[in-house]
């Protein structure tokens, strides 16, 4: 992907912080968000694939998030870590752009898994009928796999373009990951091509995504309010705040960090932002569903009570 006119054959992150100080503290925070992380998406992922009354499209895709959350997480909090206690924070540039594939893969994949899921409650909702016949299992399937075919495509581009670039100006990344703005500043050349892949491609999948979200819940809504049964339109709304909620934690960072042009960026008014869009997110993401969703809570009560039994079995 590299070209004869670069220079640079690694690249130094800034990191977090240069206070020695600090690098304790923040390595036990990211480790125990890690932890979490890991902890809460695996559990969920583990939890539906073992559950029966979870066997339905809905937690099909809420498994699929649980697993985008896991990978996500894994490409970027394992590194922050080890640059934190590191003194030379250097990445090889092969390293560099595996890690900015997997970001943007697996953000695009997060961002239209949230409008499969949408999709999901619109059909449950609005089309209750049919959804049986809609939203059957190879329909699940193929939407999962296009997710993921969309995700790829969308990484494959951005990576290719940004590392065809020469890198000669210096090798220092302004961050503590390879996000692609730090990235293309690091270029000698223009960069408005990639700018503007960036509006267009990635803008029209995550844009495109949440376009489809907001206009599935204006259906949604206006379907609830037809809703005679209190108790079926509580249930169909707990749901829904959940999904939202997710929506919403994960697309205003995600267009204020990208959707703007490259002159714009500045790693140090976006650090924190960056943080909670690549670190936080991805442990909020269970939280959300298990603490505002009954049949969650249900099947983790029943796993212990039969994880009780077992071990009283045994003894």
């Amino acid at each position: 992907m590299m070209n004869n006119e670069t220079l640079v054959t690694e690249f130094v992150l800034s990191g977090l912080s240069s206070n020695p100080t600090l690098q304790l503290p923040l390595f036990l925070i990211f480790f125990f968000i890690y932890i979490v992380t890991l902890l809460g998406n695996l559990t969920m992922i583990m939890l539906i694939r073992m559950t029966p009354g979870l066997q339905t499209p809905m937690y099909f895709f809420l498994m699929n998030l649980s697993l985008v959350d896991v990978l996500y997480s894994s490409s970027i909090t394992p590194n922050i870590m080890a640059n934190i206690l590191s003194e030379k924070k250097t990445m090889s540039i092969t390293a560099c752009a595996t890690q900015m594939f997997l970001f943007i893969d697996l953000v695009t994949s997060e961002g239209m898994m949230l409008a499969v899921m949408a999709y999901d409650r619109y059909a449950a909702i609005c089309k209750p009928l049919y959804y049986v016949t809609v939203m059957n299992k190879v329909t699940c399937i193929r939407l999962v796999c296009s997710v993921y075919t969309a995700g790829c495509i969308n990484s494959l581009i951005h990576t290719c373009a940004a590392f065809s670039l020469p890198f000669c100006r210096s090798n220092h990344i302004n961050h503590f990951y390879c996000d692609i703005n730090p990235i293309l500043k690091l270029s000698c050349k223009d960069t408005y091509l990639n700018e503007m892949l960036l509006f267009l491609v990635a803008g029209s999948f995550e844009l495109g995504s949440f376009l489809y979200i907001v206009m599935s819940y204006i259906f949604i809504i206006f379907a609830l309010f037809k809703i005679v049964s209190s108790q079926h339109k509580i249930k169909s709304l707990s749901t829904c705040v959940s999904h939202f909620s997710c929506v919403a934690l994960f697309y205003w960072p995600a267009f204020f960090m990208y959707l703007r042009p490259n002159s714009a960026y500045s790693v140090d008014q976006d650090w924190m932002v960056s943080v909670f869009y690549t670190v936080i997110i991805p442990m909020l993401n269970p939280m959300i569903y298990s603490l505002r969703n009954q049949d969650v809570k249900q099947a983790l009560v029943q796993s212990k009570v039969t994880s009780v039994l077992n071990i009283l079995r045994t003894h």
